[in-house]
């Protein structure tokens, strides 16, 4: 399994339940970027509004790239966003 793969199959908490990261669509991750970016981002906040920022630019390439969902894109862009999204540990990370 790649690393893509295993990204994909991640859950991940939206609309009150968990499912696979490569299942949720462009607007669950708009949602998610809202949900995350209302709780600020200054002082300790601040890398919250990153990974806001980050769900908002997924949403941006899903719905340019015409993708259903997360698992419609391409592996590489695929696993660039689960970093940037911690939905995978960024690395260097003690996560």
């Amino acid at each position: 399994m790649t690393d893509a793969e295993k990204a994909l199959a991640v859950p991940v908490f939206c609309a009150g339940a968990y499912k696979p990261f490569g299942e949720l669509t462009a607007a669950e991750a708009r949602a998610r970027s809202e949900e995350i970016g209302e709780a600020g981002g200054w002082g300790p906040l601040s890398r919250a509004a990153a990974v806001a920022l980050a769900w908002r630019e997924l949403a941006e390439a899903m719905r340019a790239d015409g993708a259903a969902t997360v698992g419609a894109l391409d592996s590489e862009a695929t696993l660039e966003f689960a970093r940037r999204l911690w939905i995978v540990p960024p690395r260097d990370s003690l996560l």
